[in-house]
C-alpha cells in the first residue's frame, strides 16, 4: 500500500523543512509541503492544501500532519470540498508536526499500510515521556552494562524475559545512533517478524530509538524473540557494525 503525506504549516519553510528532513529517511515516500499563504506570507492555504492532496492522488492513501489549530481548520475546509471517494483516502494525525511526520515516513517506507502509518505518527507524543520503554531521558541515553561475555541482556532496560537471541555491540560511526542510522535500524527491524528490542526500547519506532541518544562508543544490545529472532539479530548487529555507511 502506497501512503503519501501531506504537511501542513502556517510557515512555508517549515513545511519544507519538514519535508526535507522526512525525505532522508523515507526517500520513496510521496511528501509535499503545503505551508503559508498564497501571498508567501505565515498563515495557511485552502488552495494549497487542496493541490497537495491532488499532487498525492497516485498514493492510496493520504496521512495530513498540521502545526497548529487554524492548519487543522483549513484542511477540514478542503476535506469538505473533496468527492466521497477522494476524501476516504485522506487521513488527519493529530501528531507533532515535525517527530509525527519523520515516524510516519519512516513507516510508509517500511511498507506499512494507512493505520501502521497513522499509529507511528501518534507515538511521537509519547516519546518525550517514556520512549517507548519506560526510561527516562537520561537513564535511556547511557550505555548498556553488558553481561557476561558482552552478549548478555542489559541490566536495567526493561528487556523481554522470553528474547531468544541477545548481542551487545559498540556503535562505532561518529554522529552514533541520530536520525538517519536510527532510520536505517528501523527499516532493517521491520524486515522481521520477530519482536526487537534496543536498549529496552521497540527496534521498530523511530522516535524511541532517537529518544536513546545514543553516541558513538555506546553500547547498544539487541535482542529479539520470535520465528526469525537470530537472523533480525544478526542483521541490526551487521548493521551498526557497519557504521551505517557513515
Amino acid at each position: 500500500m502506497t501512503v503519501g503525506i501531506l504537511v501542513v504549516s502556517h510557515s512555508a519553510a517549515i513545511a519544507t523543512g519538514t519535508v526535507e528532513l522526512a525525505r532522508q529517511m523515507a526517500a520513496d515516500v510521496p511528501l509535499v509541503a503545503a505551508g503559508g499563504t498564497d501571498d508567501g506570507g505565515i498563515g495557511t492555504s485552502f488552495d494549497a492544501i487542496t493541490a497537495g492532496i491532488e499532487e498525492l492522488s497516485d498514493a492510496e492513501a493520504v496521512v495530513v500532519l498540521c502545526d497548529l489549530g487554524s492548519a487543522y481548520l483549513t484542511t477540514d475546509t478542503a476535506l469538505d470540498f473533496l468527492d466521497d471517494d477522494a476524501r476516504a483516502r485522506v487521513h488527519v494525525s493529530p501528531a507533532p508536526l515535525v517527530e509525527g511526520a519523520v515516524a510516519a515516513a519512516v513507516a510508509a517506507q517500511t511498507g506499512g499500510d494507512v493505520a501502521a502509518v497513522l499509529a507511528a505518527a501518534a507515538s511521537a507524543a509519547d516519546t518525550g515521556t517514556d520512549a517507548g520503554s519506560g526510561t527516562d531521558a537520561g537513564s535511556a541515553s547511557r550505555p548498556a552494562v553488558d553481561g557476561p561475555g558482552g552478549a548478555g541482556p542489559a541490566a536495567g532496560t526493561g528487556a523481554d524475559d522470553d528474547a531468544v537471541a541477545s548481542q551487545t555491540v559498540e556503535l562505532v560511526n561518529e554522529s552514533g545512533l541520530h536520525a538517519r542510522p536510527a532510520a536505517e535500524f528501523v527499516k532493517t527491524a521491520a524486515k522481521y517478524e520477530a519482536t526487537v528490542r534496543v536498549n529496552g526500547v521497540d527496534a521498530k519506532s523511530l522516535l524511541a530509538i532517537m529518544a536513546l541518544a545514543l553516541p558513538k562508543g555506546a553500547s547498544v544490545t539487541v535482542e529479539a524473540s520470535g520465528p526469525d529472532a537470530a537472523d533480525a539479530v544478526d542483521a541490526l548487529v551487521a548493521l551498526v557494525r557497519s557504521g551505517f555507511g557513515e
